[in-house]
């Protein structure tokens, strides 16, 4: 039982980075990020290929992803997004183009990178015993999970205490407010997108340690993301913190004692969801869309 509620914690502390790039974006642009899942792994492809192909170091990697991201992130809030959404009064707009987004990152990887999984050498060796032997957890994994931990307290302060961070909340909460108190709509928008994707970008340089990466995962990536978006409240912050650990909880024992039923953790999952969303449609946490 130990091990499989560390595992859980371990899983929703990934999984909730993840989710905070989703639910920022969305709080910001009300723009339902499709593309989410590619843009982590990309970011698993830019910390393999300077971790594990060129043998730089680790952090290294994860920079990589960070930097390439945050700019794929503004690049594609300039110049795709924003004529859309300025020029659209239709949320279908903006969904169609982050399918297609998300259709043309899938393209984009599997020409580059291929069908095959790749992964990278483990940043630690050895594990830790806990409890008696009761609880084991690698090295590497306690690496990352420290690392994701910091992560999301750093995302959280900035957030809370930076003007940028104060000025994304303001929009977040009163566009309309924000904007008659000077704060500029297209340059913060622009930051929050950005902050999104890199977010995203390190989960996915995180876990390709952990896990590998491959083309065709971006998809059950975003699925993932907007399960927990949807569990925690949409656009609200702790609300993505808060449904990335249930989510990352919720599949731990599920992998463990549904094994012996074949691969349906993820269908009692669905399940679970559509009973919570019946009972609160807003989320844990979340308020009504409009």
């Amino acid at each position: 039982m130990e091990q499989i509620l560390v595992t859980g914690l371990y899983l929703g502390a990934q999984y909730a980075l993840i989710a905070l790039g989703l639910t920022l974006i969305f709080a910001l642009m009300n723009v339902l990020n499709f593309a989410h899942g590619q843009m982590y792994v990309l970011g698993g492809y830019m910390t393999y290929l300077v971790y594990a192909k060129l043998g730089m170091p680790f952090a290294l990697g994860l920079a990589t992803s960070a930097l390439t991201l945050l700019a794929v992130g503004a690049v594609v809030e300039k110049f795709l997004f924003r004529p859309v959404l300025k020029k659209s009064v239709r949320e279908e707009s903006s969904m169609l183009l982050a399918a297609g987004l998300a259709f043309f990152f899938d393209s984009v990887i599997l020409l580059l990178f291929g069908q095959k999984q790749h992964g990278v050498p483990k940043t630690m060796e050895g594990v830790q015993n806990w409890g008696d032997f009761t609880v084991v957890t690698p090295n590497d994994k306690i690496v990352i999970g420290v690392c994701t931990a910091l992560l999301i307290v750093t995302f959280i302060l900035f957030m809370q205490y930076t003007k940028p961070g104060r000025a994304m909340r303001a929009l977040a909460q009163d566009r309309t407010a924000a904007q008659l108190m000077g704060v500029s709509t297209d340059r913060y928008g622009m930051l929050g997108f950005a902050l999104g994707a890199m977010l995203a970008g390190i989960a996915g340089g995180l876990l390709v340690a952990i896990t590998g990466v491959s083309s065709g995962i971006g998809g059950s990536v975003s699925i993932k993301a907007f399960l927990m978006v949807m569990i925690g409240g949409a656009g609200v912050v702790p609300g993505a913190i808060a449904g990335g650990f249930i989510l990352g909880i919720m599949e731990s024992f599920g992998l463990s004692y549904l094994r012996a039923y074949g691969d349906i953790t993820y269908l009692v999952i669905f399940a679970s969801l559509m009973v919570f969303l019946s009972i609160r449609p807003h989320g844990l946490m979340g308020k009504p869309w409009g």
